[in-house]
């Protein structure tokens, strides 16, 4: 017995240290589960390693420091030192001593890469790719994450708090990036908090006579309910209603989701003008900031393929009508108003852009114009751009053929729901060439069988492009322009077309106020006019658009050669601004809300103080929500002080201790922790005896604790009040108004640390 007496110190300190080690591991395991959705809207790379490197030797720097028995502020520093040392190692070691200790220089670049991090996340479509900017902002979080789990989880001993904030971080990516439900993620994470709560259960301190629960039956009962909650969870959630997507509006005004997520942008109640322009053309023509071409069952991916500098003549690339098909060539002049976006608007096929800055790059592929990541659009931001719009004759298109193309502009799933190709071969039936083929597509979708519809789609629960969604799109027959322009494509493709996708703007509503003397009148683009539409490419004409969203623009058409010269003929590929500004308006559900007034100046408007009155209701609210708590559960704690339960009493004693600054380890007996509050604190002595009467009594008398009286509930508090008066004015505003106690709890860190632990 003595010998396992002399030994029990140091076995004690192994288990201590094995706890450590257990809750580190935990909580370093659920920071990584929390970040798994990352890898739904970033590219995967070389930041997942240093995510979970830079968050595991935070977790093993805090276990060592303990280990050592550091003080929790200290711990705190030597985590943040390595957090910068290895963050400047990683990504500014070129701007460091040493490699690892940054100058100022390197404080001074931390800004500039949030700041481009920041821009590319706005302007950018999902996946975004990693670039050392992203990947700066995203391995420096996880390590500031890692740094707060580390000390709530390990440090407080609050696996509560930290499993929330594992929960917060990991939806980030869901409300940045609407997606349907991520399973795996969810299981990851849940078992991770699982693993959490677990370990930190197994490690708390027990009392000596605290009454002994069989380990296998709590792990039993434990996993029990987690595997149910995650089974409930997974089985549920994909059967709740999804919620309305919000639209995205940056500081810069509107801004643009290449990703055919375009639907929370039309749902957006009050629209602004997003560009105006002049055209020498007869009307506005469509404006487009990107191309999709590679689809697979889900999604249509904005294309990427190589870029040369705007400056550069030949960027465009090669003229695609061959010799005989008449060309218009067309010079349109447009002014950035509010619009932040990584694409430049341009109409269909550009040869030329002038008077952009430097860093805008074109993609001679699909003639688009996007950034090289330096910069984005800029309100009074103005260009020229001259396109060349073949313009054959109906004889001429129907000879050619659309039976061309590569993987990307032809290739389709290798299942393809029924009803999109049988709609496909029985819409085309009877037609004899490609040309009126897709003419009988575009027919049908505008026709009496289809409504547009922007709520429609958000309530059946297919608020995308894939082809089930396309697939209950057609047997619904309600949508807007993202199913019409999809629906086109994917059935283009049934029939061994090539196709693509386009995300662009309508054209512009012509200014009744345009000055008359003008030689152009001044079209607007509204943000409302965000749009999508498909194009096929036609051997020897090149890409030609076609509009099959019913009641938005007009449908492509081509004139006979007997109508005219083919150099005279301008094909109605291009619909005039008026008709589709008036359908547009009677069919989206924000038209009414904007009115006349669409594109009417913010200075014109007056000041609002409801929403700054509510936000500032919400705030003192919020600011009570502690306080409150703190009284109901004082409350609670008198009622059963009053039962006779002493435990509630002496709880109640501690947590008004731990609210005022005073310490409270859990190694100090009841008895010691009293005698320190009367001598110490001034707590009343009397009062202070009955509580540590009746908690011993409770503790160790072979019946518990006498039935209760209000001796006890007075007792509670006397000292309680005595406590709280003890204290200066200050900190017993504090005490009452931000209570520590409802996340402190005795025997942690900042419990033990006491009065110092309030004025870090």
């Amino acid at each position: 017995m003595a010998s396992s007496e002399r030994t029990s110190p140091a076995r004690r300190e192994r288990q201590h240290a094995t706890a450590q080690l257990s809750l580190s591991l935990a909580a370093w395991v659920g920071v990584l589960a929390a970040m798994v959705p990352l890898v739904g809207v970033i590219v995967p790379g070389a930041w997942m390693a240093g995510v979970a490197v830079i968050t595991g030797a935070v977790f093993a720097a805090g276990f060592i420091a303990r280990w050592y028995r550091l003080p929790a502020v200290l711990v705190a520093v030597i985590e943040l030192a390595l957090w910068i040392a290895m963050t400047t190692a990683i990504f500014l070691r070129d701007l460091a001593i040493v490699f690892v200790i940054p100058t100022l220089h390197a404080f001074a670049a931390v800004p500039d890469k949030i700041t481009a991090a920041l821009h590319q996340i706005q302007v950018g479509f999902a996946p975004l790719a990693a670039s050392p900017e992203v990947a700066f902002c995203l391995v420096t979080a996880a390590g500031l994450v890692a740094i707060v789990v580390d000390h709530v989880a390990v440090t407080a001993r609050m696996p509560l708090a930290a499993a929330v904030a594992l929960v917060a971080v990991s939806l980030i990516p869901s409300l940045a990036v609407p997606a349907p439900f991520d399973v795996l993620a969810f299981v990851l994470l849940a078992v991770a908090i699982l693993f959490l709560l677990r370990v930190e259960t197994r490690t708390r301190y027990q009392p000596p006579h605290a009454a002994p629960v069989a380990p296998s039956s709590t792990s039993a009962i434990a996993v029990s309910i987690g595997l149910v909650a995650v089974l409930v969870a997974v089985a549920a959630t994909p059967l709740l209603p999804e919620p309305v997507a919000r639209a995205a509006f940056g500081p810069g005004g509107s801004t643009i989701n290449a990703s055919l997520d375009l639907g929370r942008d039309l749902r957006r109640p009050d629209p602004v003008t997003v560009l105006t322009l002049r055209t020498s053309a007869s009307s506005a023509p469509y404006l487009r900031v990107a191309s999709l071409s590679s689809f697979d069952d889900a999604v249509w991916q904005p294309d990427i393929r190589p870029t040369t500098p705007i400056s550069d003549p030949a960027g465009f690339g090669p003229e695609t009508a061959e010799r005989g098909i008449a060309v218009e060539k067309v010079t349109t002049t447009i002014r950035i108003d509010k619009l932040r976006a990584q694409y430049l608007p341009v109409p269909f096929p550009a040869v030329s852009v002038t008077g952009a800055p430097e860093g805008w790059n074109v993609m001679g592929a699909n003639r688009t114009v996007i950034s090289d990541g330096t910069l984005s659009t800029a309100s009074g931001e103005e260009y020229t751009v001259t396109t060349e719009v073949p313009d054959p004759t109906l004889e001429q298109i129907r000879a050619s053929t659309a039976h061309v193309g590569d993987v990307d502009t032809i290739g389709l799933p290798v299942v393809v729901p029924q009803i999109i190709s049988e709609d496909a071969h029985e819409v085309t039936k009877g037609t004899t060439n490609d040309y009126d083929a897709l003419t009988a597509l575009q027919a049908w979708f505008r026709g009496p069988s289809f409504e547009y519809s922007l709520s429609a789609p958000a309530k059946q629960g297919f608020d995308a492009s894939g082809v089930s969604s396309v697939a209950d799109f057609l047997r619904v027959r309600e949508g807007y322009c993202v199913h019409f322009a999809s629906a086109f494509a994917i059935m283009a493709r049934v029939l061994g077309m090539s196709s693509r996708v386009v995300v662009g703007y309508l054209p512009g509503t012509a200014e009744t106020t345009s000055i008359p003397e003008a030689s152009s009148p001044v079209y607007t683009v509204s943000s409302s006019q965000l749009h999508s539409w498909p194009e096929v490419y036609f051997a020897g004409i090149g890409w030609v658009p076609f509009e099959p969203t019913k009641s938005l623009g007009d449908p492509t058409s081509f004139l006979p050669e007997a109508a005219g010269s083919g150099n005279d003929v301008t094909p109605t590929t291009k619909p005039s601004s008026e008709p589709s500004a008036t359908q547009q308006a009677s069919q989206r559900p924000d038209a009414g809300a904007v009115g006349a007034d669409d594109g009417r100046s913010d200075a014109n408007a007056g000041v609002n103080l409801l929403p700054w009155g509510v936000g500032t209701g919400v705030v003192v609210v919020l600011l009570l929500v502690p306080m409150l708590l703190g009284i109901v559960r004082r409350r609670r704690q008198d009622a059963a002080a009053r039962g006779g339960d002493a435990l509630a009493a002496w709880s109640s004693v501690r947590d008004a201790a731990i609210d005022v600054g005073i310490a409270v380890p859990v190694t100090e007996s009841p008895r010691a922790f009293a005698a320190r509050l009367v001598h110490e604190h001034d707590a009343p002595s009397a009062e202070t005896s009955v509580l540590v009467h009746a908690v011993e009594a409770a503790a160790y008398a072979p019946g518990g604790a006498p039935p209760g009286d209000e001796s006890l509930e007075r007792a509670v508090r006397a000292v309680r009040n005595g406590l709280y008066l003890s204290v200066p004015g200050g900190r017993r505003g504090r005490a009452l108004l931000f209570p520590r106690s409802l996340v402190v709890r005795p025997g942690s860190v900042y419990a033990r640390d006491g009065a110092s632990a309030v004025t870090r």
